[in-house]
């Protein structure tokens, strides 16, 4: 991005700081996290190296010694029934799998890039994609990667990793600390971007079984600057019926797959304030404050959960000439309660401005961070829980509730039928507990074969039943795998 895009991280940063997010929470009578000793990672043999800071900690379940990627019956006899399963679980579960895995995180770890700087990351995913025969094009969205594996022909499913760090400074003391001051990868990006190389592997190694093909999407600037728009933009959805994405999540314990039908993000935009003139500036900005503060709770339906947050005042130093400015942020779960609380915003401050003889201008960085809803479609979240359940077992599967968090994987989501998904990393033993954009946060990266063979999963599985799930019955995705 270009240096003024670098002001406006920070202050974007800021606000997210100080605006109140609202999280929609469920009751008491919510699933308990799984017992540790039953949560998937990589064998015990596979970890290698440092026991740092974001390494394993994890032992195999009940000293049994297997690896817990391993698909066997209780009588331990092999399972055939699902070949896919097993062949998935078994290249995902090789200790040569995790230690690679972990490398290329930790490269990615140490040299984090902001929105748009993504050169030595882009560089890293097209050195492996060569290294394992997979073709793809570049650039798409200045650093983009779209790889292909498969047939060729329809039809088509992609998967999407964001390739961006945050603007913080690194707290974490351990072997692979960020070496760029300043910058950070606080939101798993690192993870993810391990995870889909991992597919890509699994993928190669197993394309005479694909029933069309898999785009892999690794896009810059997700944080800002809205990456995914501009894959879109360059093409990177051609010919794609269905999109999937994973996101690390410290709510989760590691490798426990979560997911909801319908709004699972909520639509974020920022706004900024410019109000000049007038008899008295600063009484026309107290009385704007007051009026979008009461947008929600005088206007909204209280059953649709919605935000509005005025988390940036700065008058003129005394200067009666200089313009007062006032930011903040708002958020909803649909498409129309996001719009129409981005046209009230601007009405109130505009209005209310001129009740007080002001000007005003409001500049809502849509081409920088305004990003929708994200929405599940409801046959490719049945995919996905479907895939998952059936891949790690009933147990390591959880609906969960719609956050007040932001992502522009929502761009995709508007384009194509489209499943988001979480993968936990939490591992309190490791410290891996702090929430994303925190200068403490860590992963679990027993997490990291896990993600891998879930996303090859979801996509090998998704081309051999593209008829099933492209079907516009009503009948319950799961029910028909």
């Amino acid at each position: 991005m270009a240096s003024s895009g670098h002001a406006r991280s920070v202050f974007f940063l800021l606000l997210l700081l100080l605006a109140p997010l609202v999280v929609v929470v469920y009751a008491a009578s919510s699933p308990a996290f799984l017992e540790e000793d039953v949560i998937l990672g990589a064998m015990a043999a596979a970890r290698l190296g440092s026991k740092g800071a974001n390494a394993s900690t994890r032992r195999p379940a009940n000293n049994s010694g297997r690896d817990v990627f391993s698909v066997v019956s209780g009588d331990g006899r092999r399972d055939d029934a699902g070949g896919w399963k097993e062949e998935i679980a078994a290249m995902a579960g090789r200790p040569e799998m995790a230690a690679w895995l972990r490398r290329v995180r930790r490269r990615i770890h140490e040299r984090p890039e902001l929105a748009y700087e993504e050169v030595e990351t882009s560089r890293l995913v097209r050195e492996e994609l060569e290294a394992m025969g997979v073709a793809f094009r570049y650039p798409l969205a200045r650093t983009g990667v779209v790889a292909t594996i498969g047939t060729g022909r329809p039809p088509v499913v992609a998967l999407r990793a964001d390739m961006d760090a945050l603007p913080i400074q690194e707290a974490v003391e351990w072997e692979h600390k960020s070496k760029n001051p300043g910058k950070m990868h606080a939101c798993g990006h690192d993870a993810h971007v391990a995870m889909l190389l991992g597919a890509a592997r699994i993928l190669k190694a197993r394309e005479r079984h694909l029933k069309g093909t898999v785009k892999l999407l690794f896009q810059p600037a997700e944080e800002s600057g809205a990456g995914a728009k501009r894959m879109i933009e360059d093409g990177a959805l051609e010919g794609v019926e269905a999109i999937f994405a994973v996101h690390v999540s410290h709510e989760h314990p590691t490798s426990v797959i979560g997911s909801r039908t319908g709004a699972l993000l909520a639509g974020c935009g920022f706004f900024k304030a410019l109000i000049r003139g007038g008899r008295d500036p600063v009484l026309a900005a107290a009385s704007t404050v007051i009026s979008l503060q009461s947008l929600v709770s005088r206007e909204a339906d209280p059953l649709d959960s919605q935000v509005v947050s005025v988390a940036v005042v700065s008058g003129g130093g005394g200067d009666a000439t200089a313009p007062f400015e006032l930011g903040g942020t708002f958020r909803a779960f649909s498409n129309a309660s996001f719009y129409r609380l981005r046209r009230r915003i601007e009405e109130v401050i505009t209005l209310q401005a001129r009740v007080h003889g002001a000007d005003a201008a409001v500049d809502f960085f849509e081409d920088q961070s305004f990003y929708p809803p994200t929405v599940n479609d409801a046959r490719m979240y049945g995919h996905v829980k479907s895939v998952a359940t059936e891949l790690l077992g009933e147990g390591r599967y959880r609906d969960v509730p719609p956050m007040m968090g932001a992502e522009d994987f929502a761009f995709y989501s508007q384009a194509v039928p489209a499943g988001f998904y979480y993968v936990g990393v939490r591992n309190e033993t490791l410290g891996s507990v702090h929430t994303g954009h925190s200068p403490y946060f860590m992963i679990d990266e027993d997490v990291l074969p896990t993600g891998a063979a879930v996303h090859a999963a979801i996509a090998e599985r998704y081309l051999a039943l593209a008829g099933a799930l492209s079907s516009s019955s009503s009948d319950p995705v799961e029910q028909r795998l």
